[in-house]
């Protein structure tokens, strides 16, 4: 394997060392010993959920191969689970709201041990029904939880800017260090111990039933809006009103879909993109926590700037920073010649792509966090599932139609089109920056229009003064 990779590994986990040892005052915020257990408890069961799912990620396309199905037959089992989150997202997150997110944190378990189940069976049907299993399971994953975390913290009396410390951390241990620990298990299940491509899937039910116990014996319910009258159809009128009625809401939305859509397309890319020709191996594995331990240094770096910056503020920054990334293999594309990329080295231009592959990680460790605080600004609490999970329909219609058609592009254009998406991100959050600073001026000048109409009782009054 190339030295090149040990070499960028190596010195992420000096900078990612430095920066968690050289956090100062400033970088750390005062807490009660009862938020801690509370802070613990909720990552505990985040990173067990996250491990559930990080295990299946790399095995899921090779068990299907292992069952001997042609890679257009593997797509549309694909195209199936994004499908399911699109078409079955927006119910379960009003089912959330409407019946309590622990409930649904719990359906998110027992869905996805179900879907694990089904990767036994190689009938293609069988398999089918798990990737319908697995898209609600993935919409529960990012909804309930999150939703659960918001509302028990704020009904616990907690103050508001803890948040980012549990998002941070969230991020951290959940995207990044349970990713790493999962590749590494999941390669020794199916690898060295030659268990066979479903072994990873048996670990992830396991964990997600340790989980889902923790859930059940710890967790208080709390909802969104559990009025007995609303029923889905009324849910989902409130949920698109709070939507069509809040422009800071309608840009969220907007912004998320555009990011996560670039990284959703990013995942299918950069294997083409970093091993060109069928002479360069890449190590698959290794690369693959590279980029996690990037996404962790990402993470690291948003939980110091959400003590320091406004959060509107410095996300253009990052999306600006994402968008070069993901531009360099148009860059690269455009100046070298695809004769000098074959062969069975690491060429330069390779090596620039990993670098930049790596910057892109870190930008989606500092937007998690970062997209999380902001929901949980501005997303009302009643609707909250329900809200996130519709801004996740144009998301998932974006993928389908990237897998449906990702042979029928050249890689640089999927790269150029994914660019042009994070940079308009970068535009649309501006715009919510310019909208949340205005409605602050407005909301000062009426505090103190308000201040200036209190008279004192006890003063004299004014006399009239002829000119």
């Amino acid at each position: 394997m190339e030295s090149f990779y040990y070499l960028v590994f190596g010195v992420q986990v000096a900078v990612l060392l430095a920066m968690e040892l050289g956090k100062g005052q400033k970088d750390r915020i005062s807490t009660s010993s009862a938020f801690s257990a509370f802070k613990n408890n909720y990552l505990v069961v985040y990173s067990l959920m996250m491990a559930g799912d990080w295990l299946q990620g790399p095995y899921v396309y090779a068990l299907y191969a292992h069952y001997g199905y042609s890679e257009g037959e593997i797509g549309r089992l694909f195209i199936a689970g994004f499908g399911s989150s699109m078409l079955f997202g927006t119910i379960v997150g009003s089912l959330a709201d409407k019946h309590g997110r622990k409930r649904a944190s719990v359906l998110y378990c027992i869905t996805y041990i179900l879907s694990c189940f089904t990767k036994h069976s190689p009938k293609y049907e069988v398999l089918m029904l798990g990737r319908v299993l697995g898209g609600i399971a993935t919409s529960l994953l990012f909804s309930a939880f999150e939703s659960w975390l918001v509302a028990e913290h704020f009904k616990r009396g907690f103050e508001a800017q803890w948040l980012s410390l549990t998002f941070s951390k969230a991020i951290f241990l959940g995207n990044g260090l349970t990713a790493i620990l999962a590749g590494l298990v999941g390669n020794t299940l199916a690898g060295t111990l030659e268990l066979g491509p479903v072994a990873p899937f048996d670990a992830a039910a396991v964990l997600l039933a340790v989980g889902m116990g923790i859930i059940m014996f710890s967790w208080s319910e709390n909802f969104g809006d559990a009025t007995e009258s609303k029923n889905l159809v009324v849910q989902f009128q409130t949920a698109s009103a709070a939507i069509a009625s809040d422009e800071k809401i309608a840009l969220l939305g907007a912004i998320q879909s555009l990011f996560e859509g670039s990284m959703y397309t990013f995942v299918f890319l950069w294997t083409p993109a970093l091993g060109p020709n069928e002479n360069f191996k890449i190590p698959h594995g290794f690369i693959f926590a590279t980029f996690m331990l990037s996404s962790m240094l990402g993470s690291s770096l948003a939980s110091r700037l959400m003590t320091r910056l406004k959060v509107e503020g410095y996300m253009q920054v990052v999306f600006l920073v994402s968008a070069g990334s993901l531009l360099l293999p148009v860059i690269i594309n455009f100046f070298v010649s695809e004769s000098n990329l074959e062969g069975p080295d690491m060429t330069f231009s390779g090596r620039l792509l990993f670098l930049g592959f790596c910057i892109f990680e870190a930008c989606v460790g500092i937007f998690w966090p970062s997209i999380m605080k902001m929901r949980s600004v501005y997303i009302p609490e009643e609707s909250r599932s329900t809200i996130m999970n519709f801004f996740r329909i144009p998301l998932n219609i974006f993928v389908c139609i990237v897998l449906a058609n990702v042979s029928a592009f050249p890689i640089s254009i999927m790269f150029g089109m994914c660019s042009i998406f994070l940079a308009m991100a970068a535009v649309l959050q501006r715009r919510l920056l310019v909208v949340v600073e205005k409605q602050q001026r407005l909301k000062v000048s009426q505090d103190n229009w308000d201040d200036d109409k209190v008279i004192d009782p006890e003063a004299e009054p004014l006399k009239h003064i002829d000119q």
